[in-house]
Parts: C-alpha cells; structure tokens; sequence
C-alpha cells in the first residue's frame, strides 16, 4: 500500500497562512489525482482542493482566492498554501488520492494520515 505522508498545519490567528505538504511514498501515484479534504468538529469530510497530474485543479467555493493547491511530481508531493484563514477553517487536513479529478470523498482510494490546522479569531 502506497503511503501518504501529510506535514504542515498546525495553528494561527487569523488572517495568517499555513502551508501543508503530502508525499507519496510511490511514484506510481502522479498518474492519479490528488487533493486535500477536510474535517471540521461534528461535520463530515469535504474536498477542500483537488489537482491532477496536468495541473488542473478544483477548489470548494470558500477556499477560491484564499487557498493554492500545487503539485510536484518530481518530488511525488502536492501542497495547500491557505492563506487569509478564517477561524472556521479549523479542520482536520487529509490528503487523498483519487480516481478522477472531483471534490467528494467517494473518489477516494487512499487516505494519508490528518494534520490539525487551529485558526484563532
């Protein structure tokens, strides 16, 4: 089983930036879409961004202008830089990776491990 190794999060007053960081322990995943989720306290899991191996992406409206998914596929790695954070950004962070390009957790095949990202007001 490929791992999906998540960094970054952690907490921040609002209006900062935090960066968070998911590599993939096989090169075989750079054909697949990959993408960060996100859950909030008594909520259930939501595609936050989503990118494929073409750069493409996908965004939740609340996080277009604000958060930046990238991906580098030399390093196997996507990134979320969120900036401007609000505190209802306050989440549990999951990268996944997906079947096809799409913000909803029934495309996941694969779940990385969760980093907590703590937005202050």
């Amino acid at each position: 089983q490929v791992q999906l190794a998540v960094s970054g999060g952690g907490s921040v007053q609002a209006g900062g930036s935090l960066r968070v960081t998911c590599t993939a322990s096989s090169s075989s995943y750079r054909r697949y879409p990959m993408g960060w989720f996100r859950q909030r306290q008594d909520k259930e899991r939501e595609g936050v961004a989503v990118i494929d191996s073409d750069s493409n992406s996908l965004y939740v409206d609340d996080a277009k202008g604000r958060f930046i998914v990238s991906r580098d596929l030399a390093k196997d790695s996507i990134y979320l830089q969120m900036n401007s954070l609000k505190p209802e950004d306050s989440a549990m962070y999951y990268c996944g990776a997906l079947t096809k390009l799409e913000l909803r957790t029934g495309s996941i095949f694969n779940w990385g491990q969760g980093t907590q990202v703590i937005v202050a007001s």
